[in-house]
């Protein structure tokens, strides 16, 4: 079970929104840039103030930037807006934000950087496998426990927790560690989805 299977219902909320984006002449990869600019720009708060109560921006953030991301893929499907820039821009931008946005993590007080350093090519391999099962069988997989918006989640919610709770901040080594165990689970899952939808044992 990931967020991902909640999918279709987060884009019927979004359809009327899409609807006056195209009408207004907003193209999806004009959403996709606009995700990556404030992902960078949020990353570069959170360097500058490597502060606990400043990851409160987290949340708000990743939440927008879900919704950015849903609403330039639908964007690109519904509208006849699929171009081969644009899965360039999707797939790198989704890599590049998510470093942006998690960087961070590594000037945390007490954080360990090479775990955090660990945990995002982790991330970024999940990512990679997703799209290896495209080019083996044409279906891309989002296969969890630990994908792009799971880790939305987990990420925003210790985000929270550190703005109310500082002190929480010694026990995020022990997140980065379950985080990383999660994310080879995904990698796993997702090299396996690949070849059993390929039918290989």
């Amino acid at each position: 079970m990931t967020l991902y299977q909640i999918k279709p219902a987060f884009q019927a909320l979004l359809r009327p929104l899409m609807f006056w984006l195209h009408k207004k002449s907003v193209t999806a990869n004009h959403i996709t840039l606009a995700a990556m600019a404030l992902s960078f720009v949020t990353g570069a708060v959170l360097v500058i103030f490597p502060r606990p109560e400043y990851f409160i921006l987290l949340p708000g953030v990743l939440f927008v930037r879900m919704a950015l991301n849903a609403l330039d893929g639908m964007l690109a499907r519904e509208c006849n807006q699929q171009s081969r820039l644009g899965a360039i821009l999707n797939e790198s931008g989704d890599i590049l934000s998510d470093l942006a946005l998690y960087l961070p993590f590594m000037l945390l007080p007490g954080s360990n950087g090479l775990m955090v350093m660990v945990m995002l090519f982790c991330a970024v391999m999940t990512e990679f496998c997703g799209v290896l099962a495209q080019t083996i069988n044409g279906v891309r997989s989002y296969a969890g426990p630990l994908g792009k918006s799971d880790r939305a989640l987990v990420f925003g919610a210790w985000g929270l927790a550190l703005t109310f709770w500082p002190q929480l901040v010694q026990w995020s080594n022990v997140l980065w560690g379950v985080a990383t165990l999660l994310l080879i689970w995904t990698v796993i899952n997702r090299c396996k989805s690949a070849l059993r939808e390929e039918g290989v044992k």
